[in-house]
């Protein structure tokens, strides 16, 4: 079984806006079901949970309702932070999964997850165990020596930007949440579940990722996907 979770448990300040970004809607149609359908119309999975902002729980169903999202059966409060939200999400399913079960988590804020990345993870985790969607980093990277100069750089073929979806067999992904939050390990400021596995010792296995995978931040986001919306391929790129 292929659970996917997604993360609408912020209120989205950096936006500017009177509602959570999420529910913004752009042509008629809210973010955060843009991001749903892409799960809604994947054959391999099976379900999805919401870890949603408490007091949308009602709005979220009935836009789910509306736009036909059927694989939506659990929505879920966020917490004071990310990982909160997320473990909120792990836990609520552990009456309901099995530990080879995979769970992919992504960002309600990034709507133009593909099918072929979706597919990629999953494949990928059902093989290692765990996989975390990944790009090249195409920009040079320095250390600050002062304020105003540097002699120090990363390469850039030693990085990679790793972003979600995130997929994880169910077991290893409780397993690691209750540790985490029992040990106080990973969980603060922007960790994310990556992140926290890294530090408890796990070994993370790349899949493949999208620059269009875009996360939905600033009103300059929020353009940048509309344009995206707007786009037709050219028919002669392979």
């Amino acid at each position: 079984m292929q659970v996917a979770i997604i993360i609408a448990g912020g209120s989205g300040n950096r936006m500017g806006q009177d509602i959570p970004k999420q529910f913004i809607n752009v042509y008629d149609k809210p973010i955060l079901i843009y991001t749903m359908e892409s799960f809604q119309k994947h054959p391999l999975i099976d379900a999805i949970e919401v870890v949603c902002l408490d007091g949308w729980h009602d709005v979220l169903r009935a836009y789910a309702k509306q736009f036909g999202i059927d694989k939506l059966k659990w929505i879920v409060s966020g917490g004071e932070s990310g990982q909160e939200s997320i473990r909120n999400g792990v836990y609520n399913l552990e009456k309901i999964l099995k530990g080879d079960d995979i769970v992919i988590i992504h960002d309600g804020i990034r709507p133009l997850v593909d099918e072929t990345i979706l597919t990629d993870v999953i494949i990928k985790c059902q093989k290692y165990g765990n996989a975390v969607t990944s790009l090249p980093y195409n920009e040079q990277i320095f250390f600050i020596d002062d304020e105003i100069s540097t002699t120090r750089y990363i390469p850039r073929e030693t990085l990679r930007r790793v972003s979600t979806p995130q997929a994880y067999k169910f077991g290893m992904l409780n397993e690691k949440y209750h540790e985490a939050f029992e040990k106080k390990i990973g969980i603060y400021g922007s960790s994310y579940t990556n992140t926290m596995m890294v530090e408890l010792g796990e070994r993370l296995y790349f899949a493949t990722g999208s620059d269009k995978n875009i996360k939905l931040t600033t009103k300059d986001d929020l353009e940048m996907f509309k344009a995206y919306l707007k786009l037709e391929k050219d028919n002669w790129l392979k």
